[in-house]
């Protein structure tokens, strides 16, 4: 019998594999403790990340991502959803402003209506479809709907009884909201968006879920969890709670709608009660989960069909509330220097570049010029710096602005120094990237294994706590027309030792 049911399971399993599956990042919720758009951007590009997931629709950040191809979801937050699933006139408004005032440049392909709204902003469940039909409405008479597609992530916990996965189903309370919202989903060719945390998982099992089950590491076949029902196999939790969407869809007969995983992840760091919040574990699990997914591996009720996923997060949130792992869930510091360096051998170019060895030190977009001038009077001084490449006719001259000669000689420092913590700071304007900012002639040291000449290794990088009593003493033959002048070697003789 349970044979019978798997061949009849898999019969009218039409969930198709129509394109290959794709790693996202989710960008986070506090944009005020990340870098400036155009660094994420930056960063971006340099890791190969071709999708990327905003919690709003912050206009600079979508003006950044103008005409990079990058592919974008956008979100409508949940402090705006009441407004917008009451109103049509409202969710056109919305649409005008986030969506039509930056397509086509801005490669935007998918509304996150809300997030996780049946179990955090219940009183909102009602008006929830509303809002999705009226962006829909919206999206077509602009005829943007084909391009970019509605739906509304969920918690994994609106699944009860999600073991075995084939006798899933939706919490029935909230049928009046998921039987038309899959209606929906369905007529409109959208996916039911799903976010899959394995960490909370194990965390909440008391011990029932092993850790390396949660972690995709491979399992022999007497450890491997098996579904009485259909005789599928799962390894790993992910694949579990994505099937376990699956059959409650099919419950509801629903069996064409995919699912993509909106959020997954695990933290690098927690408190004395998240001991298996580590480095280690964080790099385990997401290395593992972008193999799984790039691989188009499916899941065992849908082999195959592939399971596009958005880790989260792109940059860990210092400032967030809560446990220490609700600030650590980042592939990335927000200075762009990775938290771990991903193990992913054979899972293509997307976040496999090991950027430890390929950070370079920038001037921080919107720096006080002021400042600016004055770290790099310092770093051309007693920093030691060999700023002949900025002098006029030199390869490094052009663009003849602070902002590009303070690159230059914040970088030469920083490579200097063998990178070493704090020396890339010059009080607040610098910032390090992964991002090689050489341009035509103009090789940055750090380039292809150029270094530069550590002249004086016991040179510190002016701090934030550093004087600024060096004062306005720049080498003026930077930015005039005659080479370097006995006055010059005076200004940095007399040039005072503040910024050490």
């Amino acid at each position: 019998m349970a044979l019978i049911l798997l061949f009849l399971l898999l019969a009218v399993s039409v969930v198709s594999a129509d394109q290959d599956a794709f790693i996202g990042v989710n960008l986070g919720t506090d944009l005020s403790d990340m870098p400036s758009p155009t660094q994420v951007v930056a960063l971006l590009k340099a890791q190969n990340i071709r999708h990327i997931r905003l919690y709003d629709a912050d206009r600079a950040m979508l003006l950044a991502l103008a005409n990079t191809g990058i592919q974008v979801s956008v979100s409508v937050p949940n402090d705006q959803l009441l407004g917008i699933g009451q109103s049509n006139a409202t969710a056109a408004n919305w649409v005008a402003r986030n969506i039509i005032a930056h397509v086509p440049a801005t490669n935007i392909t998918g509304i996150a209506v809300g997030s996780e709204v049946l179990t955090s902003l219940p009183n909102a469940a009602p008006i929830l479809v509303s809002a999705l039909k009226f962006i829909q409405s919206a999206l077509v008479a602009s005829n943007l709907d084909r391009q970019i597609k509605v739906s509304t992530p969920h918690s994994s916990s609106i699944i009860l009884d999600s073991f075995p996965p084939s006798q899933a189903f939706f919490n029935r309370s909230w049928d009046p909201v998921m039987v038309p919202l899959l209606k929906f989903l369905q007529s409109t060719g959208s996916y039911l968006m799903l976010n899959v945390y394995p960490y909370y998982d194990y965390m909440q099992s008391n011990g029932v879920i092993p850790l390396d089950y949660a972690l995709f590491r491979p399992l022999p076949p007497t450890k491997e969890a098996v579904d009485a029902n259909t005789l599928l196999h799962y390894t790993n939790v992910f694949d579990a709670v994505v099937d376990a969407a699956y059959f409650a869809m099919s419950a509801l007969n629903f069996t064409n709608i995919r699912v993509v995983v909106t959020e997954s992840g695990w933290p690098s760091k927690g408190d004395a009660s998240e001991r298996d919040a580590t480095l280690d574990n964080a790099n385990t699990y997401n290395s593992n989960l972008i193999r799984h997914v790039l691989n188009n591996t499916g899941t065992p009720k849908h082999p195959g069909v592939p399971v596009s996923t958005y880790i989260y997060e792109l940059y860990n949130e210092d400032l967030r509330p809560g446990l220490v792992s609700e600030k650590n869930w980042g592939l990335f510091y927000p200075n762009g220097v990775p938290v771990y360096i991903l193990h992913l051998t054979g899972a293509g170019a997307v976040l496999a570049n090991d950027t430890t060895n390929q950070t370079f030190c920038v001037a921080r977009d919107g720096a006080d010029r002021k400042l600016l001038q004055a770290a790099l009077d310092w770093a051309c001084g007693p920093g030691k710096v060999d700023c002949s490449s900025l002098l006029q006719g030199q390869p490094c001259y052009q663009p003849d602005n602070v902002i590009a000669h303070a690159t230059y000689a914040f970088n030469a420092y920083y490579q200097k120094m063998a990178k070493s913590p704090g020396t890339c700071d010059f009080k607040g304007v610098a910032i390090i990237t992964t991002t090689n900012p050489s341009h035509g002639t103009c090789i940055f040291p750090g380039s292809n294994g150029y270094n530069g000449t550590l002249v004086n290794s016991t040179s510190l990088a002016p701090s934030s706590n550093s004087s600024d009593s060096a004062g306005g003493c720049r080498p003026k033959s930077l930015y005039g027309s005659n080479s370097y002048t006995m006055s010059m070697i005076l200004c940095v003789l007399l040039m005072t030792s503040a910024f050490l």
